[in-house]
């Protein structure tokens, strides 16, 4: 999210004037100069979002192991599972007074800003086109500006100086269309030929859908994200996209039922086979690793039911080593309380159904991370379908709205919960 440096009066939105869609996302590969535009194009990169320390701007709780077994245990019992999960969710390689990432985490949020170029501010206006239906105000410096914290973002971002559907409503319009229409021929050879950007099929992306994966964007400081029908379709189109036929995939005991249903029965049927370890075995993880030439770990952190957390920088490293990709499923912690990109995670997904829906009307999986992954798994995605309904989207962007309040009062119930559990151990 960021905007240019031109120089002009501030315009008014035109009341009059009709609805104009954002381009769909280029993937070509050319660079973003020579691509030309007809709307805002937003890249989101983690710097955005890092506080002047090197962190990221929401607090990531830290206990010891022993104690987020304990936890753990005392949850199934005395309180609600997704709220514990919320404030365990953290990495045990922090510094013990740190409230952030490590400098490693900082430095991976440093190197996913440096890969995406990106100008100061809020709304990026290419060639100081001009637009009579677009407000444009004075530049907004990323360390001052209203998009400085999670809670911040999850208002804002995607919407605010920054949306791709031109209009002064403060809620993102729902766009239901299953095609869009193109001027004349020529304008459709011209897409065709990648000299003109716009939207072209549902199934290929949609105004309201885009805002819903640019604000989940932001909050995990991806520089794309994806959103589909569900968690799963998340998952297993993810799991196919990335791991090639005779592959190997190394996964967890403790995770979602229908997760390991698919990986122990459908992908056999494709040639891929998986190893199956305990989610704090690394000793496990590395003899996988140099037994099979694998493809990607999957895990969830933390885990579904358990709510164990997996040291992601450390499982991080020992397969980049390898050359090995990197998924989490970070669902239970939400991208509030847990930066998996940060933390040397290739990939996150979450179940967009759980915390980021919030109401529970709403069923939606995403998936975010470097745009070329992330393309990857968007092509397999148009072509097997699973696609996010306009108004399933807008329900996503209304959730997220109140994401940080809701986790705020579940992280309050599980401190306190905390200190009832340290003040008693044997309870």
């Amino acid at each position: 999210m960021a905007v240019s440096s031109c120089s002009f009066p501030p315009r008014v939105f035109n009341a009059y004037s009709s609805f104009e869609c954002r381009s769909d996302p280029d993937f070509s590969g050319t660079p973003a100069g020579e691509k030309p535009r007809i709307g805002s194009n937003r890249r989101v990169t983690a710097s955005l979002f890092c506080t002047g320390g090197g962190g990221l701007s929401s607090l990531i709780f830290r206990f010891p192991p022993n104690f987020v077994r304990q936890l753990s245990v005392k949850a199934r019992r005395n309180c609600s599972n997704i709220g514990v999960a919320q404030v365990v969710a953290a990495s045990w390689s922090n510094g013990p007074t740190s409230g952030y990432p490590s400098s490693a985490a900082a430095a991976a949020c440093q190197a996913a800003a440096a890969s995406v170029p990106v100008s100061d501010g809020v709304a990026v206006v290419e060639g100081c086109i001009d637009n009579d239906s677009v407000q444009i105000g004075d530049s907004y410096d990323s360390k001052t500006s209203f998009l400085s914290s999670d809670g911040s973002i999850t208002v804002h971002a995607g919407e605010r100086l920054g949306r791709g559907i031109v209009t002064d409503a403060i809620t993102t319009p729902v766009v239901n269309t299953s095609a869009y229409f193109f001027k004349k021929t020529q304008e459709l050879i011209d897409f065709k030929e990648k000299r003109h950007t716009s939207f072209e099929y549902g199934r290929y992306g949609n105004p309201t859908t885009v805002v819903a994966e640019e604000k989940i964007s932001a909050l995990e400081g991806a520089e794309s994200t994806l959103i589909m029908a569900s968690g799963m379709c998340a998952s297993t189109v993810m799991l196919m996209a990335l791991v090639p036929a005779g592959g190997h995939i190394v996964t967890t005991t403790d995770c979602y039922r229908k997760t390991r249903i698919f990986i122990e029965t459908i992908l056999p049927k494709m040639g891929i086979s998986a190893t199956v370890i305990d989610p704090a075995d690394v000793d496990g993880l590395e003899s996988a690793l140099n037994k099979n030439k694998v493809s990607l770990f999957f895990t969830e952190s933390p885990t579904n039911p358990f709510l164990r957390c997996v040291d992601i920088e450390k499982v991080s490293k020992l397969c980049h080593s390898k050359g090995t990709l990197v998924c989490i499923d970070g669902t239970f912690a939400t991208p509030l309380n847990q930066k998996a990109l940060a933390l040397g995670a290739d990939l996150v997904l979450h179940s967009a159904t759980k915390f980021i829906g919030g109401h529970n009307d709403v069923l939606a999986g995403c998936i975010s991370g470097s745009e070329k992954l992330v393309t990857e798994i968007r092509t397999l995605h148009h072509i097997l379908g699973g696609t996010l309904n306009p108004n399933a989207a807008y329900l996503i962007i209304r959730g997220m709205k109140t994401l940080h309040l809701r986790v705020q009062q579940q992280n309050s119930t599980a401190l306190r919960m905390a200190e009832v559990l340290e003040a008693h151990p044997r309870v």
